[in-house]
């Protein structure tokens, strides 16, 4: 499989601390990769790093060919990179589709341009997305009164407005009813199969990574320590140890 992302020997340091200890991670075309480990096991910091949220204390960084590793995150974002974040960033006063509209104009719009017309283009996205991700009846709500779940698939939403290849998806079921897990779930596979869009998320649900992802990544005090699939995953002695405590079998 081609890769789309690929980062070798990530190095990030705090004063003393070492966050990320020469990681190593790849990101096929198309493909959806999960990100597991720990509290603190610097994940949401690989995040940070790989969106260029961060610098890096050494090691590099390509996406589709392109050396991103001292890029800005804006430069990033127009390759056609996306994130999310653990703790959800929405505009809470403005409208759904608001904040669909600003999550794509507001990179070069000084303070005056954010809320100028928006273009029919940007219209029918924002609509198609809405529709999608089942969120249109809400479109006129503030993003302020909506729930854990739909707030979550309204950050998705913004996040696939510009049409990104690949989408760094933080903690999407963290606070989500279980219910609507399952909605999550099923429109990041359609996304995924119709449009190819490649994600790698970071999540505590391991039944969720195990459902949708093909291959699965494990970080421990800032190391990678064990990439396979997630069958194989579960059942490594050395992550059930690291991650599920001594339990020996996995918590879904």
């Amino acid at each position: 499989m081609t890769a789309l992302l690929e980062a070798r020997g990530v190095v990030k340091r705090f004063g003393g601390l070492t966050a990320l200890d020469h990681v190593d991670i790849t990101v096929g075309e198309g493909e959806m990769v999960g990100l597991i480990g720990p509290n603190g096991s610097g994940k949401t910091t690989l995040f940070d790093c790989l969106s260029r949220v961060s610098n890096v204390d050494a090691g590099s960084i390509t996406f589709d060919g392109t050396d991103i590793t001292r890029h800005r995150p804006h430069q990033v974002a127009r390759l056609g990179m996306s994130r999310t974040f653990q703790v959800i960033r929405l505009y809470r006063d403005l409208t759904v589709s608001e904040n669909m509209e600003l999550s794509i104009q507001w990179e070069g719009l000084g303070a005056s341009g954010l809320f100028t017309k928006t273009d029919p283009g940007t219209r029918r996205r924002v609509e198609s997305l809405l529709e999608f991700l089942l969120l249109a009846p809400l479109r006129n709500e503030r993003a302020g009164v909506l729930s854990g779940g739909q707030r979550r698939l309204l950050e998705i939403g913004m996040a696939l407005m510009s049409e990104p290849r690949l989408v760094l998806l933080d903690e999407a079921t963290s606070g989500v009813n279980p219910a609507l897990v399952v909605e999550i779930a099923d429109r990041l596979r359609e996304v995924n199969r119709s449009g190819g869009v490649a994600f790698l998320l970071v999540e505590h649900n391991v039944g969720f990574v195990a459902d949708l992802c093909q291959r699965v990544v494990v970080l421990d005090q800032g190391a990678k320590l064990a990439e396979g699939t997630p069958r194989r995953i579960m059942h490594d002695p050395a992550v059930v140890e690291a991650y599920f405590g001594a339990e020996g079998e996995v918590r879904k």
